[in-house]
């Protein structure tokens, strides 16, 4: 049952085909999408076997400050990747130190949690599992985050009229910014609820496909499923909550005035 297929770059190669299909398809049809698949499939690739290569050496190495950087480096790409989303955004040092400080604490504690209860390796730091599990939650809780405050700051733009008004009449801060975090919250975190709520009946999640493709127990397959889709959920509502808070608290000042001069031109 432990037993899995190896996949040759030939293989691979057989599987590439359907994209350069497409891309002919593409060109008889006059879409103009083959350029933009050809540099995101060649991106794929390039970019796992250098992830893989990188990887393997780092297991071969069972150095925890090796870890640590390769999870630093990731850290940083992600929180600069939330920020280019952002148009306009908060001046950078303070668009990074949001993105940066939410991204880092969640990701960092839920890593940390699932290492030391659930899957407990020994030692707890072994590249293997700390790097993909924190590799995985990571990516959620950006993609939730930058959801979310892209959200929350185009709806804060369009309405500031509003939120300016009901200040002046003196409501308070949390009740008039309240509807709008619970909006830019829902935005961010609805991928992960479409996620679980098709998981198993709609969907085979990654994870659990990989894994019975590897030649695991479906039964175990679906457990570590279930936990992983737990994490990276709890994570991303997390990280949803933690840049919309943040960012209203930046937006405003001690006099609870609306402050838009603070967003980046």
């Amino acid at each position: 049952m432990h037993s899995y297929i190896s996949l040759s770059f030939v293989d691979l190669s057989i599987a590439a085909l359907l994209l350069l299909v497409i891309t002919s398809l593409s060109m008889v049809l006059s879409i103009g999408i083959g350029r933009m698949v050809l540099i995101a499939a060649t991106r794929l690739v390039l970019q796992l076997l250098l992830v893989g290569f990188v990887l393997l050496k780092i297991f071969a190495l069972h150095s925890i400050w090796f870890s640590l950087l390769i999870i630093a480096l990731m850290m940083v790409a992600a929180s600069r990747e939330i920020i280019a989303r952002l148009e306009p955004g908060f001046q950078w040092h303070w668009s990074l130190g949001i993105s940066g400080s939410v991204t880092g604490i969640v990701t960092i504690s839920i890593s940390l949690l699932a290492l030391n209860t659930a899957l407990r390796p020994d030692p707890w730091y072994e590249a293997k599992y700390l790097i993909p599990l924190t590799g995985m939650i990571l990516g959620n809780v950006m993609s939730s985050a930058s959801l979310s405050l892209k959200g929350l700051l185009d709806a804060i733009q369009r309405d500031r009229l509003v939120i300016e008004s009901r200040l002046a009449m003196g409501h308070s801060r949390k009740m008039v910014f309240t509807p709008f975090v619970r909006h830019a919250v829902t935005m961010g975190i609805m991928p992960l609820i479409n996620q679980m709520s098709a998981a198993g009946i709609i969907t085979l999640p990654g994870t659990m496909s990989g894994q019975i493709l590897a030649g695991i127990n479906p039964l175990e397959a679906a457990k570590y499923q279930i936990l992983l889709l737990l994490l990276i959920s709890g994570a991303g509502i997390l990280a949803a909550i933690g840049v919309s808070f943040l960012a209203v608290l930046r937006l405003t000042d001690h006099r609870e005035r609306l402050r838009l001069d603070r967003l980046s031109a």
